[in-house]
C-alpha cells in the first residue's frame, strides 16, 4: 500500500507515540581554486557553462587527477569532526543516469573514504549536549545543475524544458554522514537545525569552505524514520534532498515526524523514498525510490590511484586547524564581555560570526549586538531568512553608528536609513544626504517647532511649570512629529525647560 502523503499528525501526538530515529548527509564544497580532478575553475555566479574542460563532460578519451588541496581541504574536515584518517583511500564510480552528470555516473569514494569513525558535540538552545556519532567523511564531485524552466513549481514535472549548467560539475565535495541518531525525542527538529549549523561553522572556521547555504555550499539530505514507543527496530526512513538552510532543515524534520506518524497511524506502510522540501508550504512531496548502495552498482574508479596520506602530512595538518568552535565561543564570550543568556541567544540566532566581524571593523560589541539582534534580526525574521543572509554588512552598521554617535541622526532614524541601503540605494552616509535625513539640531528651527507645540498644548505647558516635568513628553512628541522624527530629542527636551522657566 501507498503511504499517505497529505496527512500529519500533530507533532505533539507524534511524540506521545513514537520515537525519532534521525540520519544526516551533509555535502560541503570546498572553495578550491578548481574541481576536483579537472584544472577548470571553481568559481561561484559566472556565465553557464564558462568553467568546464573536457574532464567535467566526460569526453572520451579524457583522464582526472585528483586535486591535492581539496584532499588536503578533506583531510582538515575529518580532522575537526575526531575522524580517523585513512591511510590509504580509492574513489569508486557511483553509476546513474541524470542530465547534470554527463558521464553517467559520479566519482565519489565508498568502501574507502578518506576520514571515517568520528564524532561532534552540538549544543542545543539551554546548553543541552548531543553527541553525534559520524560515520564517514568521504571525497566526492559534485553535479551539475538544472533548471527547469516553465510549470508552477520551479521543478521538472510540468516544466515545458530544462537548461543544464556545467560550471558546478565537478566541484569538490566532501559529504559527512552520520550514524543513526537516537534519543533527540521532540527536540529532533531542534538537534537537526544544530547540527546543520555546527558543520557550516566548523567548515567555514576551517577556511575550506565559503558555506553560503543560499548559494549551495551546504546542502543537507535528512533522513527521518520513526520507532513505537518501546521498540528498538528502525522505521522506515525518508530522505528530504538538498535543503539549503538551517530553518528548512528544521521544519523538514518535523513535518516529516508528522507525515510518518500520519502514515502509521493509518496502518500503512511508510515508503523508503527522497523527499522534496518546499518553503511555501512547509511540507514535502515525494521525489523518487531511494535507492540502496547496490542500485548504484559501485566499482573502483580505474583512473585513479589510491590517495596515500602520511602520518606527517596529517600532523602537519592537524596543525593548521584554528581553535575548535567550543574553544572559540568562549573566547569570544569573555573578550566581549557577554552574559551566558546573551551570548547563547546570540549563537542560536547565527550572527556570532557577523557580530565578530562587526566588531573587528570598528564597532563595539555592545553596539555589534544591539544592531544584529535587533532591527537586523527582526527584518530577517519579517524576510524568513538568516539574519546573516539578509544582505547587511559590518561596514554599514559601523557606518551607522557612527553617525549616530556624531548626532547626525537618532536611532529611529538610523532605521530607516537601514531600510534604504537595503535596497539598493548607497551607504548609509549617501542615503541619508539623498533623503535629507539628518537630525534637525538648530536650535532656531527647534525653538519654532517647540513654540507651535507648547501653543497647541497649553494645558502641558502648565503642567509642565507646575513641576510634572515628565509631561514635556508630549511637547517633545509634537517636536518629533513637526520635524519627520529628524530632531534631537535630548536637545528639544533642554529647550522646553529652557523655554518654560523650569529646572528639568
Amino acid at each position: 500500500m501507498t503511504a499517505v502523503t497529505d496527512e500529519v499528525l500533530s507533532f505533539d501526538e507524534a511524540m506521545e507515540k513514537y520515537d525519532p530515529v534521525l540520519g544526516f548527509e551533509v555535502h560541503v564544497e570546498l572553495s578550491t581554486q578548481t574541481k576536483m580532478f579537472s584544472a577548470a575553475p571553481n568559481a561561484f555566479g559566472d556565465q553557464p557553462n564558462t568553467n568546464v574542460s573536457p574532464v567535467d563532460l566526460g569526453l572520451p578519451g579524457v583522464l582526472p587527477v585528483v586535486n591535492k588541496a581539496a584532499v588536503e581541504y578533506s583531510i582538515k574536515i575529518g580532522l575537526a569532526l575526531g575522524c580517523k584518517i585513512a591511510p590509504s583511500c580509492t574513489f569508486a564510480r557511483k553509476n546513474y543516469f541524470y542530465p547534470d552528470t554527463p558521464k553517467n555516473f559520479q566519482t565519489s569514494q565508498y568502501e574507502d573514504p578518506i576520514a571515517y569513525d568520528g564524532a561532534v558535540d552540538i549544543e542545543l538552545e539551554d546548553g543541552t549536549v548531543f553527541t553525534v556519532e559520524i560515520e564517514r567523511a568521504h571525497m566526492e564531485e559534485d553535479a551539475g545543475k538544472l533548471t527547469h524552466m516553465g510549470g508552477a513549481t520551479g521543478r521538472i514535472h510540468g516544466a515545458e524544458f530544462s537548461l543544464v549548467d556545467y560550471n558546478r560539475a565537478g566541484v569538490p565535495l566532501v559529504e559527512i554522514v552520520t550514524r543513526p541518531i537516537v534519543g533527540a525525542g521532540a527536540r529532533a527538529p531542534e538537534l537537526a537545525r544544530a547540527y546543520v549549523a555546527t558543520i557550516r561553522e566548523i567548515v567555514k572556521n576551517l577556511g575550506v569552505s565559503d558555506a553560503r547555504m543560499e548559494r549551495g555550499h551546504v546542502r543537507c539530505d535528512a533522513n527521518v524514520s520513526l520507532m513505537p514507543k518501546g521498540s528498538t527496530k528502525f522505521g522506515t526512513r525518508s530522505e528530504t534532498k538538498n535543503v539549503n538552510s538551517l530553518r528548512a532543515v528544521e521544519r523538514a524534520v518535523r513535518f516529516e515526524i508528522q507525515r510518518h506518524a500520519a502514515v502509521l497511524d493509518s496502518g500503512q506502510a511508510v515508503v523508503q523514498e527522497t523527499r522534496h522540501w518546499h518553503e511555501d508550504t512547509r511540507s514535502t512531496t515525494a521525489g523518487r525510490p531511494k535507492s540502496d548502495a547496490d542500485d548504484y552498482r559501485y566499482f573502483p574508479e580505474p583512473d585513479l590511484v589510491p590517495v596515500v596520506t602520511t602520518p606527517e602530512w596529517i600532523e602537519e595538518l592537524r596543525a593548521q586547524l584554528p581553535e575548535p568552535p567550543a574553544e572559540r565561543r568562549r573566547r569570544l564570550k569573555d573578550a566581549w564581555g557577554y552574559s551566558d543568556a546573551e551570548f547563547r541567544d546570540v549563537a542560536n540566532a547565527g550572527v556570532m560570526d557577523a557580530i565578530e566581524e562587526t566588531i573587528a571593523a570598528g564597532a563595539t560589541p555592545a553596539v555589534a549586538r544591539k544592531w544584529w539582534m535587533g532591527e537586523v534580526s527582526r527584518r530577517a525574521k519579517e524576510a524568513e531568512v538568516d539574519p546573516a543572509e539578509l544582505g547587511v554588512t559590518p561596514e554599514t552598521i559601523v557606518e551607522l553608528n557612527s553617525l549616530i554617535e556624531a548626532g547626525k541622526i537618532n536611532d529611529k532614524l538610523a532605521r530607516k536609513v537601514l531600510e534604504y541601503v537595503l535596497a539598493g540605494e548607497g551607504t548609509p552616509s549617501q542615503v541619508v544626504d539623498k533623503h535629507g535625513m539628518a537630525v534637525v539640531s538648530d536650535d532656531g528651527a527647534l525653538l519654532e517647532a517647540i513654540d507651535a507645540a507648547l501653543a497647541a498644548q497649553p494645558d502641558v505647558a502648565e503642567k509642565i511649570r507646575g513641576g510634572k516635568v515628565q509631561a514635556a513628553g508630549a511637547i517633545v512628541g509634537g517636536v518629533m512629529k513637526a520635524t519627520r522624527g529628524q530632531a534631537d530629542a535630548g536637545r528639544v527636551r533642554e529647550l522646553i525647560f529652557e523655554r518654560l522657566g523650569v529646572e528639568g
